[in-house]
């Protein structure tokens, strides 16, 4: 079995370290993270280089939610040393075999990415998301817990959508947003 990294050690990690175990695709080598004393830990950022010569694999357990800045350095950075960065899914998770995932992208337990939805890269779905048909999500976001998207909306990149929001139908929300919690999107914003 392939093994993988997972880089960051706080509570997205975690619940990434748990979609690794159910989906039995890869065998978790370690978390690296910079200031946790776990002891799962096996390094530290600047020994991402040295890592790399036993593991291939790394996911992002970092969480985002005022800025994605952190995430898309780390994503860059371990695509430039060589990472592949696979798409994670929680086997409770449905996702359409008519939708897109791109790499670095983890979808959580309970989320729906329905038909012809495209996921860009290094993307959070969150635990109960709704993607819901012809919808695109782009690069470096995060839709969060029991969101509700509608379909044919885009969600521009680096764009965060917090707990328990919905957008309606033909909306787009555009690049580098934040959408409090609860909200209802009705328009393009």
């Amino acid at each position: 079995m392939k093994k993988i990294i997972i880089v960051g050690a706080g509570g997205h990690a975690r619940s990434c370290l748990d979609l690794i175990n159910c989906s039995k695709q890869f065998k978790f080598a370690g978390f690296v993270d910079n200031f946790s004393s776990n002891k799962m830990v096996i390094g530290k950022d600047r020994d991402l280089k040295k890592i790399f010569k036993k593991v291939k694999f790394a996911l992002i357990g970092l969480g985002q939610i005022r800025s994605n800045s952190k995430r898309l350095k780390l994503f860059r950075m371990l695509k430039k040393i060589g990472y592949k960065l696979p798409v994670i899914k929680s086997p409770n998770a449905y996702v359409s075999n008519l939708a897109k995932i791109d790499e670095g992208t983890v979808v959580m337990h309970r989320a729906i990415i329905n038909s012809y939805a495209k996921i860009g890269k290094n993307v959070i779905i969150n635990t109960g998301a709704i993607i819901e048909h012809d919808t695109v999500i782009k690069d470096n976001s995060h839709i969060s817990t029991n969101v509700t998207i509608n379909g044919e909306c885009i969600i521009e990149k680096n764009t965060f959508i917090g707990s328990n929001s919905v957008v309606v139908n033909n909306v787009r929300v555009g690049k580098s947003k934040f959408i409090k919690a609860n909200s209802l999107v009705k328009k393009n914003k």
